[in-house]
């Protein structure tokens, strides 16, 4: 596929009053390389610039985001501010690191500010555009309430330190407690064509709320050589090789692509360090499936 295709093919979301591209960027994958080594920092930063030349005007990261030589928020700041006037950056609270990399949780409110309020430093703002709400520890879906936690974050949004609110590794009955709070604009959940397929169901929720399902690592597990089911058989990678051959891409993009076809209110946040890997990702915002296309892949899932 052509890599001069814009962000915007992908159409947009309504993140509140917000208007995002449904292609979008992850700032984890900045830290290190694919190895596990330490990325260059220079290459960090011009792939953010070349992520909004692109059209990418939805970025999201966390304070938490650090390796021991990169921050993602400082990477950030020092690509991209000032910052265009559409450009959308989503953070996270309730994970934390401390100075050293270890890692905590904090759930009430003093912590949960200082949390904001750090990462209004780091990025060089009066205010974050979207906070996300991320319950449990690693990428286990959260158990209990989120009462409490959306309740201190609907106060700081009331303060104006916060635009709009979100959730992160909840499930359905935690989108229905914080709507009877405040409102919601999106959930990101680790989601993808053969990852935590019973969240199908929490995409649809999302759709009949107005609130945007954002997948995180959805490239991120790898295809199972199990027989699928769809017209044309063959192991999964197979189906997936197949489909990419027809439309003149690669398998990531179709996995991207099969994402952003799920419905219109889920948008992508592909992450890389690459410059050419980011080009590819952005191409898959041009990718169509066809009917049968999509029957084959979810035939995976």
């Amino acid at each position: 596929m052509s890599t001069t295709i814009h962000a915007k093919a992908a159409g947009t979301w309504e993140l509140g009053d917000r208007t995002v591209n449904r292609l979008g960027f992850g700032a984890m994958r900045l830290l290190s390389n694919a190895d596990g080594g330490p990325s260059d920092r220079a290459r960090a930063i011009a792939v953010l610039r070349r992520a909004v030349e692109l059209g990418v005007n939805h970025i999201d990261t966390a304070a938490f985001y650090f390796s021991p030589l990169r921050s993602a928020n400082e990477l950030i700041n020092t690509a991209l501010a000032p910052y265009p006037d559409d450009l959308v950056i989503t953070t996270k609270v309730g994970p934390g690191r401390d100075p050293s990399g270890d890692w905590l949780h904090v759930e009430d409110a003093k912590g949960l500010r200082g949390q904001v309020e750090e990462n209004i430093r780091q990025l060089g703002l009066d205010h974050l555009d979207v906070v996300n709400l991320r319950i449990g520890r690693g990428l286990e879906r959260g158990e209990g309430s989120v009462k409490a936690g959306f309740e201190a974050l609907a106060e700081l949004r009331q303060e104006g330190l916060i635009r709009h609110l979100g959730l992160s590794n909840v499930g359905a009955e935690h989108l229905e407690e914080a709507l009877a709070i405040a409102p919601v604009v999106c959930v990101q959940n680790q989601y993808g064509l053969v990852t935590r397929r019973e969240d199908d169901a929490l995409v649809e929720l999302c759709g009949r709320n107005g609130v945007a399902f954002v997948p995180f690592f959805a490239l991120g597990t790898a295809i199972p050589g199990a027989s699928a089911s769809g017209p044309a058989g063959g192991t999964g990678v197979d189906v997936i090789a197949e489909v990419a051959e027809a439309h003149d891409a690669t398998p990531a993009q179709v996995r991207l692509a099969w994402t952003l076809h799920k419905a219109p209110n889920v948008l992508a946040i592909p992450g890389t360090g690459d410059p050419a890997h980011l080009e590819e990702n952005v191409a898959a915002a041009g990718l169509r499936l066809t009917d049968e296309d999509m029957a084959r892949l979810e035939a995976i899932g």
